[in-house]
Parts: C-alpha cells; structure tokens; sequence
C-alpha cells in the first residue's frame, strides 16, 4: 500500500506536497471561522494532519467531467467510510474505535466549523473500498470453481472430474492469492487488481533494487499509523465512559418498574424520579459530549457550567438540534425488537452509523457556532428553547420507557443509548 505519510507545509508555500499520498490533496488557504477556527489552534490538537485535506470542487462549466468525477469520488469515499465504521462498530471491543472515529468527527467541527473536516479518512476511504471490491470480485471464481468441485464429488466421487476440478480449484486459488498480495503490495487500486503480469514485472523489478521487504513494512506501518486506531479508542473508550457515569443512575431508576402495571408503590416512584433525571441528562449531555470532544479531555465532560454559558449564546440553535437529533434516534430502537442473527448485525450497525453520524456532525456544528459568539441571546430566546425543549424531551423519555417491552434486551434497552455509548444494535 501507499505510505500515507503527511507533512506539515508552510501556508504561504501552497506547492509542496506530501510525496507519499494515494491521491492528490490540494492546499487551502487559511479562512476565518471565529474563535476555535484558525490554523493554528487546529493544530495543537492534530499538528500531523493536513487541514482541508478534501480536494477543491472543478469549476463545472469548464470541467464538467472533472466536476463528475469529483463528486462520484466524494460520494464513493463517503460510503466506503461509513462501511468501514460500521464494520468495525459490530465487532465487540473493536466498536470502541468506531465510536472514537464518531467523536472525533464531532470534535473536528466544533473546533473549526468546517464540514469538510467531518471525514478524517476520506482520503483513504476509496482506497479501501476499492480494495474491498477488487478481493470480492476475484474471490468470486473461487467460489464458483469450489461449488462445481462439490458437485462432481458428489456425482463421481473419486472420478476425473472430481480430481481435474479440485486440481483446477487449488491452482486458481494459489494464483489468486498471489495476485491479491501483489495488487496490495503496490497500492490496491483498480489498476493493480485488473493488471497481474505488471503486478509481477513490478515485484521483480523490486527484488532487483533490494531492500522491499522494508519499504513494504513502512508502508504498511505508515497505513495503519493514518488510522490512528489507537488515538481513536482512547477517545471512544472515555466518550463510553464519560457518558454512561451521566446515565448509569437515572437509566437503573427509570428501569425500577419492569412492566407499565406490574410495579407498585416505591418502584414507580423510582422510576418516575429516573424518568424526570433522564429528562435533565438528556438535555445536557449532547452539549456535554460535544464539549468533550472538542477539547479532548475526560473532565470536560463534567463541565456543566461552561456548557451553559454556550446554551445562552445560541439556545434556538441547540433546541434545534436536539429535536433533530432524538427523532432520528428513537427509530432505531425498532431494530432492538428481536434478536439479530450473526449474520444480520452488520447490516443494522451500518443503519446505526450513518444515522448517527450526521448527528454528530450537526452537534458539533452548533457547538462552534455557540463558541464562536460573545454575547449570550435575548433572554426571551433562551427561556422558549427551554419551554420547548422539556416537554419534548418528556414525551421521548415516555416513549423510551415502552422499548423494554418491545426490545429482546428487556429493561437492559433504557441503559443502552446508541446516540451517546456504542452505536450498535446491541
């Protein structure tokens, strides 16, 4: 694979670029996006990372092609980024990082306001869906070749058929798989998987010059450093944490009755005091997880009061956004009514990503532009968003409380919120 190997530049020296990228990154020029967006504040946080790092959209009347390409490249990074969090995101553990990646997104614009930013790995993005399709598609011969291998085995056991097919069979998959390593070896782009004579020539031409074996190991380090996986499941794991200390008590109370008619006396009582510090919780921690991961640290999280101060400068705003992001949350809690096959949780994962994503870049969007303001709203602003905002997030608690008896996790459903824990079905 390519080194993805990234260079800090100088801002008046827009030609330089990194040698070792898979595509072309094109400078941008500084822009003002208020307090939390110069240049240099981003880089205190990510001083390896180059900001801006999606190439410009081509003028459309004079290149409309390039313009075409630009967005089906866009496009096809986007999806291909998704599938990968979601991939990651079904397997326990691993779904830590997914949730870093989601974190990290929010951060990245609630410290600058740049949607452009909100895909930190939309540089490489196509580069392993590309990778993806092209092991699927020569992967394809080999399950058609093993199918008609069990065919004659079960026809003519032991006939020359059977023999000619798994012979067939066992060459094709040793060809195949060297193929695969080389095409990965020299990038995995479309070119590579559809081109094997030059896959080999190159190989050659590489023991030749000596010394492959360790540019191939810096490649491959240099590939998994840009993923930066472990940076990212430090971040989810203390999102994970910091949001379930907030939710752990009123979700166990608001789970004290375990049937709408069966609790009695105290029980209901508990769970309608969870219920009413759930509501609170709720309107709280999206701002507070924003401002967790824009600042990066674990006590930010705690940071009531300056998260506050944020609400006062842009209420409409928050009220908002939290409207939005509740409603696109609560339907995923019908994917919770049945036990999923193994085979089924990937798929729903991926409906669980690219649903919360956007919310998150939408949180982190109106975090910046509440950072970004001085003066606190007219109060009469503030006072409606609150009025508002109660009685909304009362109906979604209400209609939370009736999930744990649609839900196959029973009462464990009220303690498993997606939009701020794992984003998993589970």
């Amino acid at each position: 694979m390519n080194e993805h190997t990234i260079q800090q530049t100088d801002s008046t020296d827009p030609s330089v670029e990194s040698p070792g990228t898979a595509c072309e990154i094109t400078e941008f020029p500084e822009e003002p996006v208020g307090t939390l967006g110069s240049t240099t504040e981003i880089e205190q946080f990510y001083p390896d990372e180059v900001v801006g790092n999606i190439p410009p959209f081509p003028h459309l009347l004079r290149h409309p092609l390039k313009a075409a390409f630009w967005v089906i490249r866009m496009v096809f990074g986007i999806v291909c980024l998704v599938l990968f969090l979601a991939l990651i995101a079904a397997v326990p553990i691993v779904n830590f990082i997914a949730l870093g990646y989601l974190l990290d997104v929010e951060g990245r614009v609630a410290r600058t306001g740049k949607i452009r930013l909100a895909f930190p790995l939309l540089d490489i993005a196509p580069r392993l869906g590309m990778i993806v399709i092209g092991v699927a598609l020569w992967l394809i011969p080999l399950f058609l070749l093993a199918g008609a291998a069990a065919d004659a085995h079960l026809i003519d056991p032991g006939g020359s058929s059977d023999r000619n097919l798994h012979l067939i069979n066992r060459l094709a998959a040793i060809a195949i798989a060297v193929h695969l390593c080389l095409a990965l070896a020299r990038g995995g782009t479309f070119w590579c998987f559809v081109r094997p004579l030059k896959n080999a020539i190159w190989l050659y031409r590489q023991i030749r010059a000596g010394g492959y074996l360790d540019r191939a190991a810096g490649h491959v380090s240099g590939f998994f450093a840009s993923l930066k996986l472990g940076k990212n499941f430090s971040l989810g794991l203390r999102g994970f944490l910091g949001a379930l200390i907030w939710l752990i008590i009123p979700s166990t109370m608001f789970a004290a009755a375990s049937s709408p008619e069966g609790g009695q006396g105290g029980a209901v009582a508990v769970t309608l005091l969870g219920g009413l510090s759930l509501v609170i919780v709720l309107g709280w921690l999206p701002l507070l997880q924003a401002h967790f991961a824009a600042e990066n640290r674990f006590r930010a999280m705690f940071e009531l009061k300056t998260v506050r101060r944020k609400f006062k400068r842009s209420p409409l705003l928050w009220m908002l956004s939290l409207v939005i992001v509740y409603l696109l949350s609560l339907p995923l809690y019908l994917f919770k009514v049945a036990a999923l096959p193994r085979d089924a949780i990937w798929g729903i994962t991926l409906i669980f990503v690219a649903t919360i994503y956007p919310t998150k870049i939408l949180l982190g969007w109106v975090y910046h532009r509440a950072s970004a303001k001085t003066k606190n709203a007219w109060f009469g602003w503030r006072w409606l968003s609150r009025t508002l905002i109660l009685p909304l997030l009362a109906v979604y608690v209400f209609i939370l409380f009736f999930t744990q008896f649609i839900g196959v996790h029973g009462n464990r459903v009220l303690m498993e919120h997606h939009l701020f824990l794992l984003p998993v079905p589970f």
